[in-house]
């Protein structure tokens, strides 16, 4: 093109008198639309859960069938993540979390159309593939928005939107009654509606590098404590709610009651992270890990003599603050004993650890539950727990802890897979590194 051909372009004419729009300065304003649809991500996921768990007893199931069709949620769980960051690299974080989000969407419709048992197990195990990697896009996009200084606030905010979420699903129960329709169809609006603000966030999405692998007999053996607790804490966690539902709708628990005795495990939760994080980056952190357990292991003691009413509540409120702040600590504590570079690889192994945890608890409380009765919901939960006890202990006789100046900082996780994990937390001086 020459000079002649350039000069016949005609100029486009550019609108001087309209001020352009002031950018965002703040990092943290700027994610509100990941905020906003990870709140209805986690309206609607909460509300489905403890659904499932109430419609499956009404409906007749079988404590085994009920245990399969939780654990299989938490099977797709395991699958989806991988597959996500996978696809991320492929299609980018928005046609992501738009596939999912539909698909998710459509697996609670279909729960209310087909009540049935196969249905359902197939339907669980969508649902957990695609909130897993949900849960991959919002956290990789809020890393990747994050600067370091914060950080720290991001993941505070994260967390307490995550929970919040969950815990206004619990009350959500209360719209309809659990035997109709419904609230399937207002679980499905709340998943299909997050998609809403992701699509018209102004933040640009991130680009994915893939981490170095880890080998799991590496981390194992750098920090057995770490991947033991978090295998537990996923067992935990795997039973507290696929049969919490369950177990207070057979002891004669009104609905309103059932979104009571969930939520006070959540606020526990939510109230306890930080409190009990802080007071690991002090002492001792296998210490607190330690206190954590044993006192999640005693309040399940006592809940196998609770009935319905606030003694109830309280002992849920007591594991749950102590029971998900394990989660955190475990990410921590081995944040104290791998090297900087191993971070990315050590989250999805934990992560991994966590999932299959998650897996056989729901099947452990099953097979307790339809030989011994509902009281053994808490005994599961004191095995699990109990287990932790016993090797953290073990582990602290044996092995030489990390000194209380060279731990990592403590960040507080939602008890589940997380991109963020261990990628955030912030490193001290380096450390010696026997066998914790």
């Amino acid at each position: 093109m020459n000079e002649e051909s350039l000069s016949a372009v005609p100029e486009v004419a550019v609108d001087h008198a309209r001020p352009s729009r002031p950018a965002i300065t703040s990092p943290l304003l700027s994610m509100w639309a990941l905020f906003v649809g990870v709140a209805l991500m986690m309206l609607g996921n909460g509300l489905q859960g403890t659904l499932l768990g109430v419609r499956s007893s009404i409906e007749g199931f079988g404590t085994g069938t009920i245990g399969a069709i939780q654990a299989a949620y938490y099977a797709g769980f395991l699958i989806g993540s991988r597959f996500t960051m996978r696809a991320l690299g492929t299609v980018g974080h928005v046609r992501v979390f738009a596939a999912l989000a539909s698909s998710a969407s459509t697996a609670v419709l279909v729960h209310s159309i087909f009540v049935n048992a196969p249905t359902w197990f197939v339907m669980r195990f969508v649902t957990g593939f695609c909130m897993a990697g949900l849960y991959v896009v919002v956290e990789s996009w809020l890393n990747d928005q994050a600067t370091p200084e914060t950080r720290g606030r991001t993941l505070s905010i994260y967390m307490v939107v995550t929970m919040g979420g969950v815990t206004g699903g619990q009350f959500l129960l209360n719209v309809a009654p659990p035997d109709s329709f419904e609230l399937f169809v207002i679980a499905s609006v709340l998943v299909s509606m997050s998609l809403v603000p992701m699509a018209l966030s102004e933040s640009s999405a991130p680009s994915v590098v893939r981490p170095a692998p880890l080998p799991f007999r590496t981390l194992l053996g750098i920090v057995p404590t770490g991947v033991i607790t978090m295998f537990f804490t996923g067992a935990a966690a795997g039973a507290l709610f696929a049969f919490g539902p369950v177990y207070a709708a057979e002891i004669g628990m009104s609905t309103a009651r059932i979104s009571l005795f969930l939520s006070a495990a959540l606020v526990g939760a939510t109230l306890f992270q930080i409190p009990i994080g802080t007071l690991s980056d002090r002492v001792s952190r296998r210490g607190v890990m330690a206190v954590a357990a044993i006192v999640a292991t005693g309040a399940s003691v006592l809940g196998i003599s609770t009935g319905t009413g606030v003694d109830a509540l309280a002992v849920m409120f007591a594991i749950g603050a102590t029971s998900f702040p394990l989660y955190s600590l475990a990410i921590a504590y081995t944040n104290d004993w791998i090297e900087p570079d191993q971070r990315v690889g050590a989250s999805a192994l934990l992560v991994m650890v966590n999932g299959v945890g998650a897996i056989l608890g729901p099947l452990v409380a099953s097979a307790l539950m339809a030989s011994f009765g509902p009281s053994a919901y808490f005994w599961s939960l004191i095995v699990t727990h109990g287990a932790i006890v016993a090797y953290v202990m073990y582990r602290i006789i044996v092995g030489d802890p990390v000194p209380v100046d060279e731990q990592t900082t403590y960040q507080p996780y939602p008890a589940r897979s997380s991109a963020l994990a261990v990628v955030i937390g912030r490193r001290r001086p380096k450390i010696r590194k026997p066998k914790p």
